[in-house]
């Protein structure tokens, strides 16, 4: 609400964006085996008909046992990079925004709608500046257990910066924008807009007040929320930066539907664990 926002605009500009690149750091590190499942789930091409071939099952335990612990941590480097520039910049941006569309003088609840579009706007400003950090997770992501004698593309996540911008030109750091914003201001707007919702309808019921539970299941919500979401333009996202044969956003959305079908979304977000 932004009858609280003076107490919450005591902690400056920079104090939010530092906490939240922190946090949105930690993460990153607990979660990156899941999402590097999730990322080789959505690059995953069907296998050609009448070939025989069944698809390799990517989850965390599958790729740990093949290509050893490590594999799960692939793009952690530039997965810090990413997340210190869009955690920061989304959430530290999200109360100022948010305040700027209802006006500084507004008293009471602020429609979910202005929560939405704020969330917006900051999740689409946040991932222009954090796309070239976003491609290179994906490509180190990308790459599994490679035949004998084949190099890796890239050494590494500085490495993978400059060996983009020499062999594909400094626009190709931003491959697969339009995608990830569309990605990313979706997923904002309902990871941080239903976290509002969820925790200011949670604060009205008697007994709980603002603490660690309340903000524990907002968060839950908001996360459940978000992934249902924001899986399909996720899988898009994933594939164009992955994959430079695509020719537009509306290519690879296509190809993606006939190799796939409509339930890739929802296998990609989901089967990443077990065996």
């Amino acid at each position: 609400m932004v009858t609280d926002s003076k107490a919450k605009f005591d902690i400056s500009f920079a104090g939010t964006f530092a906490s939240s690149a922190f946090a949105a750091c930690f993460a990153e590190i607990c979660t990156i085996p899941l999402d590097t499942a999730k990322v080789r789930l959505q690059l995953q091409k069907k296998a050609v008909a009448g070939e025989g071939l069944a698809l390799p099952q990517y989850r965390v335990a599958t790729i740990a046992r093949e290509e050893g612990l490590s594999a799960l941590w692939k793009g952690i480097v530039p997965g810090l990079h990413r997340q210190c520039l869009f955690g920061g910049l989304r959430i530290g941006l999200y109360e100022p925004v948010k305040t700027f569309y209802v006006g500084s003088d507004f008293v009471g609840d602020v429609p979910l709608t202005k929560k939405i579009l704020a969330a917006l706007t900051t999740g689409a400003l946040a991932i222009t500046v954090a796309n070239p950090t976003d491609l290179v997770k994906v490509r180190l992501q990308a790459e599994g257990k490679l035949p004998p004698g084949v190099p890796r593309r890239y050494t590494g996540a500085l490495n993978a910066y400059s060996t983009i911008v020499r062999q594909e030109g400094l626009g190709a750091l931003w491959t697969g924008l339009g995608p990830n914003i569309a990605r990313n201001a979706i997923i904002n707007a309902a990871e941080l807009a239903s976290y509002d919702q969820v925790k200011q309808t949670i604060l009205k019921i008697p007994g709980f007040t603002d603490n660690i539970v309340t903000h524990l299941l907002s968060g839950l919500g908001a996360g459940f929320f978000a992934v249902c979401i924001g899986s399909a333009v996720d899988v898009v996202k994933s594939r164009m930066m992955g994959d430079s044969a695509y020719k537009s956003t509306l290519d690879c959305f296509i190809k993606s539907l006939r190799m796939m079908g409509l339930g890739l979304s929802i296998r990609a977000s989901f089967q990443t664990l077990g065996g």
